[in-house]
């Protein structure tokens, strides 16, 4: 088939949304669908007028045969054109409903959530990236639950990481530097176990300036500084060896849609440490690692404690994430999974 993705640009940017468009559309092509991308302009996913303008030239440009997938971080910029996206039996994206992202205001999130329940019940299909968004797709914004379908991200064969072997305990988190993904909540409960031997490494791009900005001044208020690396947005292969080298792999995410970041570590032996934020409490399997409510960096920090401490427990954890990692979807069956989802929305 043909089909657009309608994305916000660049569509290169580094995060787990953005890795799973770009394998979904290599896996796509690689089957034999034609796949055009179209980056989107603009503010998203709170659209300003440029954005709305942008949205209303990309749908004018797709051609009438080419089936449309719109990106959930887009979509709320389409919410002028329902009857537009109804009539071409438009697909949502969905990773997490932008109205559950953090570092809005409640009349933004209101807004947000306004236009994500007058689109979603108009879109042919829904396609999330867990069942646990999935199953509130419905309840809360008013989609169809016949019209939604989930095609879980996959993850690629992996060597088992060989961790720091000696010196300090080597943290590895993994996320852009948004509040959502709770890098302060992580800094909170690293700075309690100064006592202990510990480096944090964080990897993932500023999108957030002013929050970047904020994580560094709190980890030198917590006397952490020198043991805390910002390292930005890394290539693939740096990311490698950063899940190579490290030890454990935390999150303190406030929500997650899936947690790829967290599956990679899996599918790499890492034991975690996360905040249950969303589908990180369904992704860990038991005895993989330890995991803290949403926010609760007290709590955090205790389960990091016995982690950082206990060599044997953490050799267990390992042991245990390297199974269920092992089990954990491949990208090489996703595409087929999504072009099934594509054919259900054209009846």
């Amino acid at each position: 088939m043909k089909l657009a993705l309608l994305v916000p640009g660049p569509f290169g940017s580094v995060s787990g949304g953005y890795g799973y468009d770009r394998r979904i559309v290599e896996g796509l092509r690689a089957i034999g669908h034609a796949v055009r991308v179209v980056e989107l302009s603009g503010r998203h996913p709170l659209p300003d007028a440029a954005a709305e303008a942008d949205a209303r030239a990309a749908l004018d440009g797709c051609a009438e045969d080419e089936a449309l997938v719109i990106d959930g971080l887009g979509l709320p910029a389409f919410a002028p054109l329902l009857s537009e996206l109804e009539r071409r039996s438009a697909v949502g994206l969905i990773h997490h409903p932008t109205a559950l992202e953090t570092g809005f205001s409640e009349a933004e999130r209101d807004e947000l959530k306004a236009r994500e329940r007058a689109l979603f019940p108009a879109l042919a299909r829904l396609v999330a990236t867990s069942y646990l968004t999935a199953s509130r797709l419905p309840e809360e914004f008013g989609a169809d639950p016949a019209r939604v379908g989930v095609v879980e991200p996959g993850t690629e064969p992996a060597a088992r990481a060989a961790g720091s072997n000696g010196g300090p305990c080597h943290i590895l988190s993994v996320g852009v530097l948004v509040p959502r993904k709770g890098h302060d909540v992580l800094l909170r409960a690293l700075g309690r176990l100064t006592d202990l031997d510990w480096m944090l490494t964080v990897a993932g791009a500023p999108r957030d300036p002013v929050h970047a900005q904020a994580l560094l001044a709190l980890a030198e208020e917590l006397g952490i500084g020198s043991r805390v690396s910002f390292a930005g947005e890394v290539s693939a292969e740096a990311l490698e060896a950063l899940y190579a080298k490290a030890d454990i792999f935390a999150l303190a995410s406030w929500w997650e849609g899936y947690g790829m970041a967290a599956a990679e570590a899996m599918a790499r032996g890492l034991p975690l440490a996360l905040c249950k934020g969303g589908a990180l409490a369904e992704l860990m399997p038991e005895g993989a690692g330890v995991a803290s409510p949403p926010g609760d960096h007290a709590s955090l920090s205790r389960a990091l404690r016995r982690v950082i401490f206990d060599a044997p427990l953490r050799a267990r954890m390992a042991a245990a994430s390297w199974r269920a990692g092992q089990a954990l979807p491949r990208w090489e069956d996703r595409a087929v999974a999504f072009a099934a989802e594509l054919e259900a929305a054209r009846g």
